[in-house]
């Protein structure tokens, strides 16, 4: 199946002037649900009402910021195949892999490592596992029985064996989240041991397999994805979005890298608006603003067309950020349990398609979808994503921190647990099974529906984004990489530390 931006779901999903993004975004709220039926589905039903208090934070923000964390950091721990080292796309939900969640997770291993919740030595050997596996993945343009092609992996593989999951996509955006995770591993693994160097070549191995020229049917421009039985996605990557770290990875290759007039045609679909009161690039779900950010310190440092907006990426993620929490004070549509400390709208789950009667009107409700406000887009029906407040943590801590820990405060249990905070909640479903069928997730009485899930592309961020608050492990660590500060200076990027020796 292909999507692009003249699909009525896909428009409905995400506006097309929101760019390329919005196709493959799109292409993943269509393909989710039929996906995961297939994977035994999730839980659904009523849970009884809550009787014990909610479970109440540690006193200090730094014992709940290493609470968060060090549950989170467990998603990648326990849950990683143990023969292929691929991370699961979600839990406990029977799910397939996820590319992008692999990447989040060879990032996560070094914070645990720096953390002492494991050795260096158990990070290494993790991180050595899950790159042989990589490595070693049959490449080729087989509709069936591949991992890759063109150096670019598939979205989402079958956890034990690696291979294509179904009839999904080669993802450009999800093999750059896997590539940012394998670099990151390179530049951290810098020692003598033999361990360490293999991880250095392989990961330069993995890197340089990346045919971005390829990628490229439609130059300057970077495709979306590719299927064998159909071709390339009629989609390329514009506009301000996630996929930031899709050219900066292509510009800065030594093998297939894409000429300096991609950046050029990636910015040409930037739109600037004015959003509560913050003026900043729009992309409406958070999570636009969260996952180039994770291996990329954009503090201090800008292309010629952010400088002339007169911002530079990481401000224009803490004005995302405090527009969103001021559309939750403000609360135009009514929803209940919106607040200053319970805001975040992004992709996420959600309880029901279905339309249901709310105040004096219809409303209308979503399972997985591109939720999202700003601008010139609102997709927003009451669910609250955690990972929009974890993963913009670094750009407004005095916002996000007070966010998180008043979610976990307030609804404990069946929002923060064993991994930390589920995918998603609602605190506006007030409808028992006997007036609406949950699609997956659970009602609680008197607290609203809540995910059953934890989601590894929500887990990366959250993890990530406070540690690069708290320590900059990554930024900095990421900052010696050759690859991503050619990429950057070749896109027009200068100062701060990249005018800094390495």
């Amino acid at each position: 199946m292909k999507i692009d931006e003249s699909t009525p779901r896909a428009r409905f999903f995400l506006p097309a002037r929101q760019g390329a993004g919005a196709a493959l975004v799109a292409l993943y709220f269509l393909l989710l649900p039929v996906l995961l039926s297939g994977c035994g589905g999730a839980p659904a039903g009523v849970a009884p009402p809550v009787l014990a208090p909610p479970a109440v934070p540690a006193a200090s923000d730094e014992a709940f910021l290493d609470d968060v964390s060090h549950r989170t950091f467990l998603y990648f721990w326990d849950l990683a195949d143990p023969t292929t080292g691929l991370i699961p796309d979600r839990w406990p939900t029977r799910s397939f892999a996820s590319v992008a969640a692999t990447g989040f997770g060879l990032t996560a291993y070094p914070i645990g490592a720096e953390r002492g919740w494991i050795t260096r030595e158990a990070a290494r050997e993790r991180t050595l596992h899950t790159l042989r596996f990589l490595a070693a993945a049959p490449e080729g343009d087989a509709a069936v029985g591949m991992t890759a092609y063109h150096g670019f992996f598939y979205h989402f593989l079958d956890p034990s064996t690696g291979r294509r999951f179904e009839k999904v996509e080669l993802s450009t955006v999800d093999t750059a989240l896997l590539l940012a995770g394998v670099m990151f591993t390179a530049e951290y693994f810098d020692g003598s041991d033999p361990k360490e160097q293999e991880i250095r070549r392989l990961a330069e191995r993995l890197y340089d397999r990346a045919d971005w020229t390829w990628a490229q049917p439609r130059p300057p421009s970077i495709v979306l994805g590719w299927h064998p039985e159909s071709g390339f996605i009629h989609s390329d990557w514009r506009g301000y979005n996630e996929a930031m770290i899709v050219y900066l990875l292509a510009l800065g290759s030594t093998t297939h890298p894409v000429g300096e007039d991609a950046w050029g045609e990636w910015t040409s679909r930037y739109k600037t608006d004015e959003f509560e009161g913050q003026r900043y690039l729009q992309f409406a779900p958070l999570f636009g603003h969260h996952y180039s950010h994770v291996w990329i310190d954009f503090r201090g440092i800008g292309d010629p067309t952010i400088q002339k907006i007169g911002l530079d990426y990481f401000e224009n993620s803490r004005r995302a950020t405090l527009a969103q929490r001021a559309w939750a004070i403000r609360n135009p549509r009514g929803w209940k349990g919106l607040s200053a400390d319970v805001w975040g709208v992004s992709a996420c789950d959600g309880p029901a398609d279905v339309e249901l009667p709310y105040g004096n009107e219809t409303r209308r409700f979503w399972t997985y979808a591109g939720r999202g406000v700003g601008a010139d887009f609102v997709l927003d029906d009451g669910t609250i994503a955690p990972t929009a407040a974890g993963g913009s943590v670094p750009f407004a801590p005095e916002v996000a921190i007070p966010a998180l820990r008043a979610m976990a405060g307030r609804y404990g249990e069946p929002l923060y647990g064993r991994y930390g905070f589920v995918d998603a909640f609602n605190p506006s479903w007030n409808y028992p099974a006997e007036i609406a069928k949950l699609h997956h997730g659970r009602f609680v009485r008197g607290l609203g529906w809540f995910d059953t899930d934890w989601l590894g592309i929500d887990q990366g961020p959250i993890l990530a984004m406070i540690e690069n608050h708290r320590t900059g492990l990554v930024w900095k660590t990421m900052r010696k990489n050759p690859h991503l500060r050619r990429g950057l200076m070749r896109a027009g990027f200068t100062g701060g530390w990249l005018d800094e020796a390495p």
